[in-house]
């Protein structure tokens, strides 16, 4: 019996749910996958995957064993990077999971350089504003702009995101410029809900804490829609600084309650643990913590 083979297949089974994907990726034929996994199952004494014609998921023990499997092969991974000097040299594939909006305005000329830094690297990006599981998605590192629930993940600070009340002026002429977390109780609020704060808003000035409860008309997990509909004249929407950031310069959207600052959310890194991390994912999280690091360096915060 080949362990590591074995391993190999029956932790590739689990990411894609497939044997036959499964067989696709590792260059092996659905039948020899089967047979490794098979093996596996035989020598622990125990089933590890439910299977049905088209699909293989991990019963309670699979879980338990893939998550160990991939500690295990992350490690061996590793080794062989650092056998083969590949800090100088890294390559190989790195799969990183970002939210849409940050890919897309911010992350883009980021991985530009870093690939020009490390050539031999192949990086796969996904954009998504799902909360994925990054050990079951099978992400090297997942990017994560939020305020963090306990996990068994480790997470690393990248930087802060500043975010800003704002409107439209259309809307300000309108309905009147709130001077005090107060006066938006009688506005209508856009609000981003998927926070652990819920839809509550919460401003600090020079009076204190305030936690307001937002009249919203829209609710909502991306953003950019949040920052199009304030920009539209739909109401007060509460966003970070690099998505209305260009709104705000072009005067499509005004800041608004300018003494008050609501607390930043912050960019984090987020990978699975291991006892050492792999090079290619430290490397790829340093260039971001220096990269994003100068930029705010830059803005004076």
């Amino acid at each position: 019996m080949d362990k590591l083979a074995c391993l190999k297949a029956f932790a590739k089974v689990v990411e894609t749910g497939s044997f036959s994907e499964a067989g696709r990726q590792l260059r092996l034929s659905r039948s020899a996958v089967s047979k490794y996994v098979a093996e596996l199952e035989e020598s622990l004494g125990v089933q590890l995957l439910n299977r049905t014609t088209r699909h293989a998921s991990p019963n309670e023990n699979g879980q338990l064993y893939f998550e160990r499997a991939l500690v295990i092969l992350s490690e061996l991974d590793a080794a062989d990077q650092a056998v083969a000097h590949l800090q100088s040299t890294p390559r190989g594939l790195l799969r990183v999971n970002a939210p849409m909006s940050f890919g897309t305005i911010r992350l883009g000329p980021a991985i530009a350089d870093f690939m020009t830094k490390y050539p031999e690297m192949q990086l796969q990006l996904v954009l998504s504003d799902d909360l994925v599981d990054p050990v079951q998605d099978g992400f090297d590192v997942t990017l994560r702009i939020a305020e963090l629930e306990s996990s068994s993940l480790i997470a690393r600070k990248i930087t802060p995101m500043p975010r800003v009340v704002c409107a439209s002026p259309d809307y300000l002429k309108r309905h009147g410029t709130p001077h005090h977390p107060q006066d938006l109780r009688d506005h209508v609020s856009l609000t981003y809900g998927f926070l652990l704060t819920g839809n509550q808003w919460k401003l600090t000035g020079a009076d204190g804490e305030h936690w307001i409860q937002p009249a919203w008309s829209l609710c909502v997990n991306n953003a950019e829609v949040l920052r199009d509909v304030a920009v539209k004249g739909r109401g007060v929407a509460l966003i970070p600084e690099f998505i209305a950031g260009e709104a705000l310069q072009q005067g499509r959207l005004k800041a608004i309650l300018n003494d008050f600052w609501a607390p930043p959310l912050t960019l984090y890194a987020v990978y699975p643990p291991t006892r050492h991390l792999s090079v290619k994912v430290r490397l790829f999280i340093d260039f971001l913590v220096e990269r994003f690091g100068r930029e705010v360096d830059k803005r004076g915060n």
